[in-house]
């Protein structure tokens, strides 16, 4: 039908009782936050990189020698962000031995929720069932959720919140063209999430952020065509020199020597930036976590899926000290120390 204006009646909204809270509780913190678990979830489906080489004409192994990447776990359609995300914050919590009405907040590092609106936060934080939990999502590309774990720890610190979850979740295959070579290969999709507590004494030091327009669009994702541009060879240079900045300044606000942290957990982009940034600051690769290869770049993710490997196979032990650090579309970038764990 054309030529006609319909306008909307009133909406009117039904309020489930059994979602409002008998009374509202006010956390209160004693001022010290720590990392006391983390969880992972990826989708079941996974693409060796031979068969994205097939489809675009690459050499077999031109991507695992170009991004050390071998496979990645790619979201089906039917799939849902927000979905993984509940699922990684569920075993968080669970490992924590936490209840989810017991959160005060939820924060969700995306880019690529399922809608424009809602946002994710609010709809995994009514999934975990915590109801009387804050949710709002951080957007801070692959920075994102180190921008989150500063405001879940602020908030702990400033004595307003006790247990906050911080999730890292995208499906980059939604933005991605696969046809083009310089992101098809290398993106993915997975969710990670970390549960903050509330420990007495802070176990997470500064963190240091940066940003810079990046108004050449070296990333960028535009309105109307929804997927991903990517200058390899400038995110390359920027991410190395940022990264390795940024490290450097993490350490010093926490008041420790590089060769005093036990594990440097960084973006996993590319295997040659970790390369490259370990190389730079003179770090031995057997202190550098590379868990790329059968994961891939998943943005936000990265961080807490690299958390989640390091403390699956043994890597992370109570008290280690942890840098961990970024850089992502924006330009935005940061890095901070923590001590795992929520006891020494």
């Amino acid at each position: 039908m054309t030529g006609t204006t319909k306008t909307p009646g009133p909406v009117s909204a039904t309020i489930r009782p059994t979602t409002i809270p008998a009374r509202i509780r006010v956390p209160r913190g004693t001022g010290g936050a720590a990392v006391a678990s983390v969880g992972a979830s990826l989708p079941a489906g996974v693409v060796d990189s031979a068969e994205i080489e097939a489809r675009l004409g690459l050499a077999p192994g031109w991507i695992a020698r170009r991004t050390g990447i071998r496979a990645r776990h790619i979201a089906a359609p039917h799939e849902r962000l927000d979905a993984h995300a509940t699922a990684a914050a569920a075993i968080a919590l669970e490992r924590a031995g936490i209840d989810a009405a017991d959160v005060d907040l939820v924060l969700v590092a995306t880019s690529t929720a399922d809608e424009v609106m809602p946002h994710a936060a609010p709809l995994v934080a009514q999934a975990l069932g915590a109801t009387r939990a804050g949710a709002y999502d951080v957007g801070a590309a692959c920075t994102g959720f180190l921008s989150g774990l500063q405001s879940g720890a602020g908030i702990i610190e400033a004595g307003r919140a006790a247990c906050v979850v911080v999730v890292g979740a995208d499906f980059m295959s939604r933005v991605v063209d696969p046809m083009d070579r310089s992101t098809a290969v290398v993106f993915a999709d997975g969710a990670g999430a970390a549960v903050l507590t509330d420990a007495g004494e802070s176990r997470i030091g500064p963190i240091v952020l940066g940003s810079e327009g990046d108004t050449d669009g070296v990333i960028y994702v535009g309105r109307e065509k929804q997927t991903i541009h990517m200058a390899g060879h400038e995110t390359f240079k920027i991410a190395v020199a940022r990264m390795s900045e940024a490290t450097e300044q993490a350490a010093a606000a926490a008041g420790v020597e590089l060769d005093e942290i036990d594990l440097f957990v960084y973006h996993q982009a590319n295997s040659r930036i970790l390369a490259a940034v370990g190389e730079r600051l003179g770090l031995r690769s057997d202190r550098v976590v590379d868990c790329i290869e059968e994961l891939g770049n998943t943005s936000a993710a990265t961080l807490p899926l690299a958390l989640e490997q390091s403390f699956a196979t043994g890597r992370l032990h109570d008290g280690d000290r942890v840098l961990m650090g970024a850089f992502g579309a924006g330009f935005t970038w940061g890095a901070t120390v923590l001590e795992w764990g929520v006891t020494a």
